[in-house]
């Protein structure tokens, strides 16, 4: 390795030059979850904290990103909640993900974690002390199917700016990097607004940063897709605190993930940052549905328009995905081409039981 310090504008410029870095000179290696190649004492830093969304074909997801975020962000490891987004049962101790974040942010042995930073922080805005633990000396003195890749996270406040330094003791660069950057680059710009400071850079430190050999090919075709454009970072969160938003973004993400669409409606004053992640969610649903008119609809009523490639996506996976049911033998539907009318909640969750959708 050339140099262990990577600075980019973007995810994708970062994610772009460590697949490079470690297809050229990445070492191999034998792990538990197989064989890899992988970089150590690695230091990414994004200068743009909300260009956080990969724009590529490939790796353009940001449904299970913000899937993710609410998990942590509720609070929960429960496996039945994150399954919803990204497959993790491989990874689960019995109906919960033992490494999950969520219970480590918020009531790690009775302690709120991110109130605790905040607190810190408004009386001691130059501390070097507002570090979140996430790794437990403890994880590692039994088996467990997973546990935390992110050992710590430090917040600091540098000339009216929230900088943030995670600190990972490995990470996948393909899988697991876009993922984390999104969420934690969210939860950074959470806590800013939340100590009425501007957003600072981001920085990832990882010791084994590594990329699976069943992943290469994919991997490939994302370096295929060329450098992507810098103009397209998620908009700025709104001024203020933001907790009273998230409850919300909650609160329509457990309606809209059992079903329940007529409790998930955007609440009325909802400012459109936070509407449109509830949309989003929404489109996600409608995809799983096959619900193509849901899909157009919410497309329409997005505020931002960098989040319309992600939507047509979606849509043309759904349109794709009906053409293949019209002529379902058993007569299931999802949700027609060939009908405008909408099938019964029962009915697809009927047929999404028969055939799984994924992100």
């Amino acid at each position: 390795m050339t140099d262990p310090y990577f600075r980019r504008q973007t995810l994708d410029d970062v994610m772009r030059s460590v697949i490079e870095e470690i297809q050229s000179n990445g070492e191999w290696i034998n792990p538990s979850q197989g064989g890899c190649r992988e970089l150590t004492g690695v230091l990414l830093e994004v200068t743009d904290p909300r260009a956080r969304l990969s724009r590529t074909e490939t790796r353009g997801k940001p449904f299970s990103c913000l899937g993710e975020l609410c998990w942590y962000l509720a609070g929960t490891n429960a496996l039945e909640f994150i399954s919803y987004y990204v497959p993790y049962s491989e990874y689960a101790d019995g109906d919960v993900v033992f490494g999950g974040y969520g219970p480590r942010l918020f009531d790690w042995k009775g302690l709120d974690q991110i109130a605790n930073v905040i607190a810190l922080l408004r009386r001691k805005p130059s501390s070097r002390q507002a570090v979140i633990q996430l790794f437990d000396a403890l994880d590692i003195a039994e088996e467990h199917r997973s546990i935390p890749c992110t050992c710590a996270l430090q917040f600091m406040i540098r000339s009216d700016r929230l900088h943030t330094v995670t600190y990972m003791r490995s990470n996948d660069a393909f899988l697991g990097l876009p993922h984390d950057i999104f969420s934690f680059t969210m939860l950074q710009e959470i806590m800013a607004r939340s100590l009425s400071v501007e957003l600072g850079t981001y920085k990832h430190a990882v010791g084994s940063l590594h990329l699976y050999d069943r992943d290469m090919d994919a991997a490939q075709r994302f370096l295929d897709e060329g450098w992507q454009s810098t103009e397209n970072p998620m908009p700025p969160m709104p001024l203020g605190d933001p907790w009273l938003a998230i409850q919300s973004l909650l609160k329509a993400e457990a309606a809209i993930r059992v079903g329940n669409l007529l409790d998930a409606a955007v609440p009325a004053g909802l400012d459109p940052y936070w509407a449109d992640l509830i949309r989003l969610l929404q489109v996600f649903r409608c995809r799983k549905d096959n619900d193509a008119d849901g899909i157009k609809d919410l497309r329409h009523k997005m505020s931002s328009s960098i989040y319309r490639p992600f939507i047509d996506k979606k849509l043309s996976e759904c349109h794709k995905r009906l053409v293949l049911h019209q002529d379902e033998p058993d007569g299931c539907s999802l949700k027609k081409a060939s009908s405008g009318k909408e099938s019964s909640l029962e009915e697809n969750q009927r047929c999404r039981r028969k055939s799984t959708l994924s992100n």
